[in-house]
């Protein structure tokens, strides 16, 4: 979820969603407070109250524009251990957006220092170090002493009558070994000493969107809103939003979210529209998984076609159970989207992945449409 999305240049102008999450994440930047079920507007609806440390991260965010005139400062959502983003780099940087990252990093450490969180490292790191370090010098001294001594073999060497014994090439080869290493020690500190977790505010690196399509911006600024209230169901909810790994069902396994008691429901049915359909037909069809949802039956689809879709918008619509397959993997902190989230908290969604998480959504092939029918027809018929 870290890296950089090969070969674009984070120099140009672009827009981007940038998510930084708190080391360990601990919850330091604010708590959340409000009703799930309040609307937008009541005092009661769900937002982030921040900390003090909360309100400094805020205001160096806000104050990126101010540092780059070339950036705006389009949206952002504290969260109490994560920051959610947008920054519209309108003209051309004279560095890479990672630079300026880095910055509002190093401006938030600073605040992190002077309220008092930093802390120094746990005696274990300083041990960790200082044993480190002896080694280093030992080597460091055995090499000196190798090195020596190989200066004066080679002087001897150069003598007409001297002759190379095994002994000395080892002891040369190993002196040089020695002090090529203790070089590369020196050059490159081993950053696995490093206590980040007290040192630092934010964990290493960052993840960005990049806008690509017409409507995201606005889907992106709704998802920064909604954050707070869907961190609220969440909560209230806790098992329906915890992602599940390693449920197998047949020849398959699968990461789930969700309510997974809908997997043993007596009664399910596969949702299979071709494209050939027309719209009459495809809206006979919907009315028909309708009825058969209201009568008991869990629908298991994985919404490919637009008809398929259509049934699966019906569905969530009218309030009813439903099993999805989705091609898109989980890792541990993946969430449903914003439009399934009532669905999971009511108990009426499921979502199965069979496929590994990757960062970025590849087309579906056919050979995974037709692997996706399959798994479905094992799933209705166990």
């Amino acid at each position: 979820m870290l890296r950089r999305r090969v070969g674009h240049d984070y120099e140009s102008r672009r827009i981007y969603l940038i998510t930084l999450t708190v080391e360990g994440r601990r919850p330091l930047l604010g708590r959340l407070v409000g009703q799930p079920e309040a609307e937008d507007g009541d005092p009661h609806a769900p937002h982030i109250e921040l900390t003090e440390l909360g309100e400094r991260v805020r205001d160096c965010w806000l104050n990126t524009s101010r540092i780059y005139p070339q950036i705006s400062v389009l949206a952002l959502q504290v969260m109490p251990d994560h920051l959610h983003g947008i920054l519209f780099v309108r003209e051309q940087l004279d560095r890479h957006l990672g630079q300026v990252i880095k910055g509002f990093k190093t401006g938030c450490n600073k605040a992190y220092r002077e309220l008092g969180f930093a802390r120094a490292k746990s005696t274990e790191a300083q041990s960790t170090e200082r044993q480190s370090t002896e080694s280093t010098e030992a080597a460091s001294t055995e090499a000196a002493t190798l090195s020596q001594q190989s200066r004066r073999q080679s002087q001897q060497q150069s003598l007409p009558t001297a002759q190379p014994s095994c002994q000395q090439a080892e002891a040369s080869g190993y002196a040089a070994t020695v002090s090529q290493s203790s070089s590369l020690t020196v050059q490159k500190r081993d950053r696995s000493l490093d206590d980040r977790q007290h040192g630092q505010l934010w964990a290493i690196g960052y993840n960005d969107h990049i806008l690509s399509g017409a409507g995201e911006l606005e889907r992106w600024k709704q998802y920064l809103r909604d954050n707070p209230r869907r961190l609220a169901i969440r909560r209230a909810h806790a098992d329906y939003f915890r992602v599940c790994f390693g449920i197998t069902i047949g020849k398959q396994t699968y990461a789930a979210i969700g309510n997974r008691f809908l997997l043993q429901y007596p009664r399910k049915a596969q949702v299979q529209l071709t494209r050939s359909l027309t719209e009459a037909q495809i809206q006979e069809k919907v009315d028909d998984f309708l009825s058969l949802a209201r009568s008991g039956v869990v629908l298991v689809s994985p919404a490919i076609s637009k008809g398929e879709q259509l049934v699966m918008r019906a569905v969530l619509d009218a309030h009813l159970p439903l099993i999805f397959l989705s091609p898109w993997g989980f890792n541990s902190y993946s969430r449903p989207g914003h439009q399934f989230y009532e669905a999971c908290a009511a108990g009426r969604f499921l979502i199965l992945a069979p496929w590994p998480h990757e960062n970025r959504r590849m087309p579906l092939t056919r050979a995974m449409c037709l692997a996706l029918n399959s798994m479905v027809e094992e799933i209705v018929s166990k």
